[in-house]
């Protein structure tokens, strides 16, 4: 071989090593990141911003109704969104899914604030997190869903909705002080206050049936910027921010007795329980929405999860999950990948740190958006009509049971209802022996 063919055959050589070199750096890379495509950057930070401001008055109104600092609830999606984005580089569970506080969970952690006080709050929510690694670990959320069928869930979160529903009620005639009448509870001022609520109610409605299919964010920008517009015209009661301080310290309990260590045992597994159950519930529509079709890992989400919960509790922070309200707006807005996720984090952490800007938004455009939230969770009942007449029924008894006696206790209840049931069924019908029950249930499990 003369020098010329030597140099053209190393040169070839070099050429296919930089060929198979960029094929795959690409495959490897940038088509596959859930955290950052450039082609996607645009839409992404779009998306951003507009699923951020949608996501301002929801995150408002979870926090005042799980008796948190608003603030505090801010901050808690502020970090969800960035734990979100970091881990979507290492092990993604959805590509559009957007962190955040969730209304299942409100009413949930206002019993916590009631029962435990704020002072240990950061203990139930660090807690919270180590349970749920422990389910990540070993991926025992697949047997969860087993143990707690899905109606039961729907009907859990219905009750949970008309509970949210009823605690806005109040802000959609409530008055400021000096138009309050000791006389007569309708007064004029109430009656305008009513009226001007339900508009904003009908406008949001309106809004949400045209738009839910092109840009779902629409109707929030909507019943936020009339409300700022109505309260320059109308003294209506307005949101008051507290700018609480936000420091880090360990997660210490002061509990004075051991039944209240128990009880928070059983009420942490309660919480890490419903979060995980929702997240993998949100997962499995949030696939369906994907715009590139994408299979979600719960597992992999449930990681994002309890750290954010984890590095939550070190400020007094609150539970997280990829909520599905917010992840549909994300899409719709033009998300393609987690990168739209740091953004919302950048517009929150806006507020977090300007918490005064919230305080010209009126009451009625929050109370407006959570009743609507509390609606849409009503209506997912009309989900287990498929699972027939039995679920629909059960579904119905937790609904009534968590709005009546609460969600701890409605949850144990519907459950051992439901256990009672396929027991009677199994020993009457079937006539299986206890240990050819466990043996079946045993089984199931195994295959989940």
């Amino acid at each position: 071989m003369d020098g010329t063919s030597a140099v053209n055959s190393s040169n070839s050589l070099t050429a296919r090593e930089e060929t198979s070199y960029q094929e795959t750096f690409s495959t490897l890379s940038v088509p596959e990141s859930a955290a950052f495509q450039a082609k996607y950057f645009g839409r992404d930070v779009a998306a951003g911003v507009i699923t951020g401001v949608m996501a301002i008055p929801l995150s408002v109104g979870i926090a005042i109704m799980s008796d948190y600092p608003i603030k505090v609830g801010l901050a808690t999606v502020a970090f969800a969104c960035l734990v979100g984005w970091i881990n979507a580089w290492i092990r993604p569970g959805n590509f559009i899914g957007c962190p955040g506080i969730a209304a299942g969970l409100a009413p949930v952690l206002a019993i916590g604030v009631a029962t435990f006080g704020m002072d240990n709050m950061a203990f139930i929510i660090g807690l919270t997190a180590v349970m749920q690694a422990i389910i990540w670990k070993f991926n025992w959320q697949r047997y969860i869903l087993v143990a707690v069928p899905h109606y039961l869930v729907e009907g859990l979160l219905a009750g949970i909705g008309l509970k949210i529903a009823m605690k806005f009620l109040a802000f959609t005639y409530e008055l400021p002080a000096e138009f309050v009448s000791t006389e007569t509870f309708f007064n004029e001022a109430r009656v305008q206050m009513g009226l001007i609520s339900l508009i904003g109610f009908v406008l949001f409605l309106f809004l949400f049936v045209k738009f839910k299919g092109i840009q779902p964010a629409v109707p929030y920008f909507a019943i936020l910027g009339a409300g700022v517009i109505v309260a320059q015209y109308v003294q209506v009661p307005m949101l008051h921010v507290e700018d609480v301080p936000l420091s880090l310290g360990l997660p210490i309990p002061h509990f004075d007795s051991a039944s209240l260590w128990l009880y928070a045992i059983g009420f942490t597994m309660m919480l890490a329980m419903i979060d995980v159950i929702e997240q993998v519930m949100s997962n499995a529509a949030i696939e369906k929405i994907d715009p590139l079709k994408r299979k979600c890992n719960s597992n992999n989400s449930l990681l994002a999860i309890w750290i954010a919960n984890l590095g939550s509790s070190l400020f007094g922070g609150m539970t997280n999950l990829d909520g599905l309200a917010k992840s549909t707006t994300n899409r719709l807005a033009g998300a393609y990948t987690k990168c739209s996720v740091l953004v919302i984090g950048f517009v929150v952490t806006f507020f977090v740190f300007n918490p005064q800007y919230l305080d010209y938004v009126p009451k009625f455009s929050v109370a407006v958006v959570m009743i609507f939230t509390g609606w849409k969770m009503i209506a997912g009942l009309t989900h287990v009509t498929h699972y027939g007449p039995y679920a629909l029924i059960l579904a119905l008894l937790t609904g009534g049971l968590v709005f009546k006696l609460g969600i701890f206790e409605g949850l144990l209840i519907a459950m051992g209802v439901h256990g009672m049931v396929h027991y009677m069924f199994y020993a009457q019908v079937e006539k299986l022996s206890w240990k050819e029950m466990i043996q079946n249930y045993l089984t199931t499990l195994k295959r989940a």
